[in-house]
């Protein structure tokens, strides 16, 4: 649904370290087995039945992680036939097909469902998906809007099902390295952290449709026109579906930054962008945030997407810049340096693990399928999602508005 997710995180092709990605497959894949079937949990007809909603790459490749550790995935929706094709075919044997997801969610053979469309679709199918009693697997934004957001929150509450959201860094070993580092206090008090991602996108999807599309389903909550392929096929890029590059990978860092810094709530955020770089495209590619948190610090997250190529482990970095000593998070190392005299002092401690962060998706699904089957509180709760959301929907109202937005907690609302 959608012209797939058009992320660096999904190019999976890029991360390396096949070897060890195997190793981490066959040993989350274990570990697993082992405590379902210690738990009594796992019968011979006990196999959790998946429905996926949005089969683009992220879908698909979701799809095939949950058949690895013997999930079902036994349903598909797409509102774009070569999609929905695509989808059945990574599914398990015998996987029904949708186009609309209401019917999906209609079935009451299928126990959760994940949910990887294009962002202004989440919020109405996560609502659904829940009061038809469903668990979710929701990709990252939350939302659009942090209205949205509040009601997916009011929604998760008011049921009992088990909602993640995709944000796959909280079950990344490396990240729970850095996360006791930080916490230890070896760096001081941080004041500020700043991080950056960059890579070279130059121009929008080609616009031809190979199939079916039902247009009006892709629409879903978004203003009405005429049907267009190029909005369909580059929807990341158009205000009506999402907030462009800048809040993909935002979702991301933001939520890291939370997690390392303790944080749920901004105090105000201030958001630039530079000139759209990309012909048809409406969001700029090239932006910088400034959040302020009431914690006493600062975040400044900037995205170059008209820069030079990086290697996939090299292309972002966060920076927490203590009183005592610096340091930095990237996909696949960290590293503490502190204060010193020399010109390029060598880190006092670090850690390197070359080809970790795809198996982080794994480690990610793994949890959500332990969550089903034991109700435990995800890794990426959907309250994380929103903490998130707060800050990314206030960075959008201050880059279309040209000013510093500000958080009123009490009234659960931004001003400016």
């Amino acid at each position: 649904m959608g012209g797939g997710k058009r992320d660096a995180e999904l190019d999976t092709r890029r991360a390396g370290g096949h070897n060890a990605t195997v190793t981490n497959q066959n040993r989350g894949r274990r570990s697993f087995l082992t405590l379902a079937g210690s738990a009594g949990l796992l019968g011979a007809n006990d196999r959790i039945r998946i429905g996926v909603i949005g089969a683009g790459g992220r879908g698909r490749y979701l799809a095939g992680l949950l058949k690895r550790y013997e999930a079902e995935v036994a349903a598909v929706c797409d509102v774009y036939e070569p999609n929905l094709k695509s989808g059945l075919a990574a599914a398990s044997a015998g996987a029904k097909g949708h186009v609309d997801y209401r019917r999906l969610l209609e079935d009451k053979s299928i126990d959760a469902v994940v949910i990887a469309t294009p962002d202004h679709l989440h919020a109405q199918m996560l609502i659904d998906a829940v009061a038809a009693g469903k668990d979710v697997y929701l990709e990252k934004p939350l939302a659009t809007n942090i209205e949205d957001g509040f009601r997916m929150v009011e929604a998760v509450k008011g049921s009992d099902r088990v909602v993640a959201m995709g944000t796959q860094r909280r079950s990344h070993e490396l990240n729970h390295e850095a996360k006791a580092v930080l916490d230890s206090g070896v760096a001081g008090p941080i004041r500020l952290v700043t991080a950056y991602w960059l890579n070279h996108w130059s121009s929008l999807r080609p616009a031809t449709l190979k199939g079916k599309l039902d247009w009006e389903l892709f629409q879903g909550p978004a203003p009405r026109r005429e049907a267009d392929p190029v909005r369909y096929f580059n929807w990341l890029h158009f205000w009506e579906y999402s907030g462009g590059i800048m809040i993909g990978q935002a979702a991301h860092i933001v939520d890291s930054i939370h997690w390392m810094m303790n944080s749920k709530y901004p105090r105000a955020v201030t958001c630039a962008g530079g000139q759209v770089n990309v012909p048809g495209a409406e969001i700029p590619e090239t932006s910088s945030m400034i959040v302020e948190y009431p914690e006493n610090y600062l975040f400044v997250f900037t995205l170059g997407y008209q820069a030079m190529r990086y290697p996939f482990a090299e292309d972002q970095l966060q920076q927490f810049h203590g009183a005592k000593a610096r340091f930095d998070l990237g996909r696949e190392r960290w590293a503490l340096y502190p204060q010193s005299e020399e010109a390029n002092p060598a880190p006092a401690r670090e850690r390197r693990r070359p080809g970790s962060f795809e198996p982080a998706s794994h480690a990610h699904v793994l949890n959500f399928l332990e969550c089903l089957r034991t109700r435990k509180e995800p890794a990426a709760t959907v309250e994380m999602g929103q903490s998130t959301n707060i800050v990314l929907g206030m960075a959008v109202a201050s880059l279309r508005s040209g000013r510093r937005m500000e958080w009123d907690a009490e009234a659960r609302r931004m001003k400016g």
